[in-house]
């Protein structure tokens, strides 16, 4: 497995370490996604590593939340040029490079159905992977490769979390049916469930909601 990251190398250290004391192999390498060289530069790594690639998380995200009239040109380009323009390079490598078979998800968001004041911007580049995932599954679709994009609700992650107050958080927790945030395994045990054998008729822009029912 190949981890990417752009700024928690610690992170991406630790995840690889823990897939290795499981007895896996991972590598891990630092890529901007915005930059078209970086990402076929992780994808050459990787292909060096393990010989090609049959499954690509496209998961790499930033979100600002701003009512329109106060959103700022430097978040706004930052945000789409992570979530909109590095989303397209990371999808094209994966057309080029995954294996017959294989599987591509990509990481929407309830936000995009739900649209929300401040979001709209974000849930704007979160609804793109729907519209890249649709596109992508007809394209490759002789060749076996489902292509899925999933849709998480709240996780409990620093994304979702960070500067916002404690009452709000729990104004979410409280619309959830299992009254909880998501967290993390959660989701990523719906993505790996989406790359087994049992779900390649799973294959479509139509998202899959993991969000615990909130909605």
């Amino acid at each position: 497995m190949t981890v990417n990251c752009r700024v928690n190398t610690d992170l991406a250290a630790q995840v690889v370490a823990d897939i290795e004391a499981e007895g896996g192999r991972a590598i891990w390498l630092q890529a901007d996604v915005a930059d078209p060289a970086a990402v076929r530069a992780l994808f050459d790594a990787n292909d060096e590593a393990f010989g090609g690639v049959d499954v690509v998380v496209n998961n790499a995200g930033m979100m600002f939340l701003a009512p329109f009239a106060e959103m700022t040109d430097e978040a706004f380009d930052r945000m789409m040029a992570t979530n909109v323009k590095g989303s397209f390079n990371v999808l094209r490598e994966a057309a080029r490079r995954t294996r017959d078979g294989g599987r591509i998800v990509s990481l929407s968001s309830g936000a995009a159905v739900q649209r929300p004041p401040a979001y709209g911007p974000y849930a704007a580049s979160k609804a793109t992977q729907e519209c890249y995932s649709g596109s992508l599954a007809k394209e490759l679709g002789s060749r076996r490769i489902s292509v899925v994009p999933i849709a998480p609700g709240a996780v409990n992650t620093t994304l979702f979390t960070d500067d916002r107050p404690q009452a709000w958080i729990q104004g979410v927790i409280n619309q959830t049916p299992f009254q909880r945030l998501a967290e993390p395994e959660d989701i990523a045990n719906a993505i790996a469930a989406l790359c087994t054998s049992d779900t390649a008729w799973i294959n479509s822009g139509q998202p899959v909601h993991a969000n615990g029912g909130l909605g």
